[in-house]
């Protein structure tokens, strides 16, 4: 993927609903060309929780969509902390996830 996102699928929201809730990150390019993003498909019920991605394909890196992703799990909650950062290391987009629902 050449966007950086975070879907969440939800099978009350899907046309195949026999599965547990399930999250997905996007995080890139590490250091090439950036893409626009593209229609998810609906039958895991995807909801779109956050999208950085250019309006126009093959986007240099000189343009400052370049982005890199962090996973943190805490030893004592066990809670699941993502984060997605830009070039400047500013946070894009945080989520939370307790055991429960990661």
């Amino acid at each position: 993927m050449h966007f950086s996102a975070a879907h969440y699928y939800d099978p009350s929201r899907a046309q195949y609903e026999e599965f547990d809730p399930f999250w997905e990150f996007v995080s890139g390019p590490l250091h090439a060309g950036s893409f626009p993003s593209s229609a998810l498909d609906d039958s895991f019920g995807p909801q779109v929780r956050f999208v950085r991605a250019p309006s126009t394909p093959n986007q240099p890196p000189s343009a400052g969509l370049q982005f890199a992703g962090e996973v943190q799990i805490d030893g004592a909650t066990r809670a699941m902390t993502v984060r997605i950062f830009d070039l400047a290391g500013t946070v894009l987009y945080e989520v939370e996830l307790s055991p429960q629902t990661a």
